[in-house]
């Protein structure tokens, strides 16, 4: 490899990159004050993201789309030629602006998309952003990406308390069943298109984490429910549900959930020896919603770094 080529690889995908230790006071983060910025379309060998049509005329459902994993998703789908709902919560503002400028920004305005503010906690919520998608995109509907959900580290389940508790499954795996409910009459199959569900998991869901008991729980529950779902609707109406399990990703959630001797140490227990990046987990979501993974169904992809998880 010549100095050049190394030159253009990020810092953030070599061995042993720790983020700067940083503080957020407030879930889930704001990403415009990440320092370094997650990278959502430049790949590990340095080179910018080339989309070759995978998604296009698709109508897709992204969640939590502002910042993070969700905003590579969302980039990634426009690029690949799909039209977007994109969800977010109503306080992330800037988040949603820098990424709706993004979008246009790589796609040269070329795609059409809308970002609504949502607390999806709620039924009634996420049943109203499946009308407005359906409404803004002529009632189609091929893709949903779950892939919204919120953590926050106890260290002694002693200490965790019910409300915790509760508000995590709310958000992590109710509103993935509000959803999920709401939009599966309208993925319909087509000649050219199948229809995906795709759901952001964790590898907490395959190893568990001491001080995510809440959030661990919920995303085995997820993982549970995306196998479900396949065995109830794959043969019968040929939608497709899948997972992806992500490790330590560097994303706005990083900052104020984690501990401190986390922060410390993040992603260097991976066997790869460093966090993920969210293009990283990006790119699963593209190949899991596209015709690429025709034959993958009630499957989970792992983007953690080199951990073997059990099944």
């Amino acid at each position: 490899m010549t100095s050049q080529q190394s030159q253009q690889i990020p810092k953030e995908f070599e061995k042993d990159f720790i983020p700067p230790l940083q503080e957020q006071d407030a879930l889930p983060g704001k990403q415009w004050k990440l320092d370094p910025p997650p990278i959502d379309d430049i790949t590990a060998d340095g080179k910018p993201y080339k989309p070759a049509g995978k998604l296009e005329g698709r109508k897709v459902i992204i969640t939590g789309g502002d910042s993070g994993i969700g905003r590579a998703i969302a980039l990634l789908f426009a690029l690949e030629g799909a039209d977007l709902t994109v969800t977010y919560l109503p306080e992330e503002h800037q988040d949603v602006k820098d990424t709706a400028d993004l979008i246009r920004k790589k796609t040269n305005d070329s795609r059409k998309f809308q970002f609504l503010p949502a607390d999806l906690t709620k039924e009634d919520v996420c049943q109203a952003i499946v009308q407005k998608h359906l409404e803004y995109f002529g009632g189609q509907l091929d893709t949903l990406i779950c892939n919204h959900g919120n953590q926050d580290a106890v260290s002694d389940i002693t200490e965790l308390d019910a409300k915790h508790w509760l508000d995590t499954f709310d958000t992590n795996l109710h509103s993935f069943f509000y959803l999920t409910k709401a939009a599966i009459p309208h993925l319909e199959k087509s000649p050219t298109k199948q229809p995906t569900i795709v759901f952001n998991d964790s590898i907490n869901a395959f190893k568990g984490h001491p001080s995510l008991v809440d959030y661990t729980a919920t995303k085995g529950a997820i993982l549970g429910f995306a196998r479900s779902l396949n065995a109830q609707l794959v043969g019968k109406s040929g939608i497709r549900v899948n997972c992806v399990a992500p490790g330590p990703i560097w994303t706005p959630l990083i900052p104020p959930s984690m501990t401190k001797e986390s922060k410390e140490q993040f992603g260097l227990k991976t066997t790869m020896g460093r966090a993920g990046q969210p293009v990283e987990v990006a790119t699963c979501f593209v190949f899991l919603a596209s015709a690429d993974s025709s034959y993958i169904s009630g499957q989970t992809l792992h983007p953690n770094g080199g951990v073997v998880v059990g099944s």
